[in-house]
């Protein structure tokens, strides 16, 4: 189990692999985001993006279903996040791109309103097999101290 106390700024971790499909693009957006570009070859050739591009919320989704997996697999004492900043989606995301995401962690604090926790600062980069980044969003994560016993 990794707790706050053995995370250090500037650390980093890679993780994930997550295949990106035409199926699950436009399964997606029929249910969150059903703009035209997401859910049409035609619409989408029409716009900036040239195709099918898959929603910035979906790609979202899929930064989350990596990193988890990756927690499951490495445990933290994390007890969840209170938030996201400064959320960009820096290039479209199409089906057949393979993610894959980084975190760093740039700052730590004790928090003396939780004594027991502390709270990480993290900047997330989801990245695409071209290995351009293709969202990017800060975070603040709670994390648990190590237990005295």
């Amino acid at each position: 189990m990794i707790y706050y106390e053995d995370v250090e700024i500037g650390q980093k971790r890679s993780f994930g692999s997550y295949e990106v499909t035409r199926e699950e693009v436009l399964d997606f957006a029929r249910k969150y985001d059903p703009q035209p570009f997401h859910l049409s070859d035609e619409a989408a050739a029409k716009t900036h993006f040239g195709r099918l591009a898959a929603s910035g919320w979906h790609t979202c989704a899929m930064t989350m279903s990596m990193l988890v997996k990756h927690l499951q697999a490495n445990p933290e004492a994390s007890q969840g996040a209170a938030g996201i900043e400064e959320l960009r989606w820096l290039k479209p995301v199409f089906p057949g791109d393979t993610l894959r995401g980084e975190s760093e962690v740039l700052e730590k604090r004790e928090l003396a309103s939780k004594p027991g926790m502390g709270m990480l600062t993290t900047q997330t980069t989801t990245f695409n097999q071209h290995g351009e980044p293709v969202m990017r969003f800060s975070g603040k994560i709670l994390m648990r101290k190590r237990p005295l016993d």
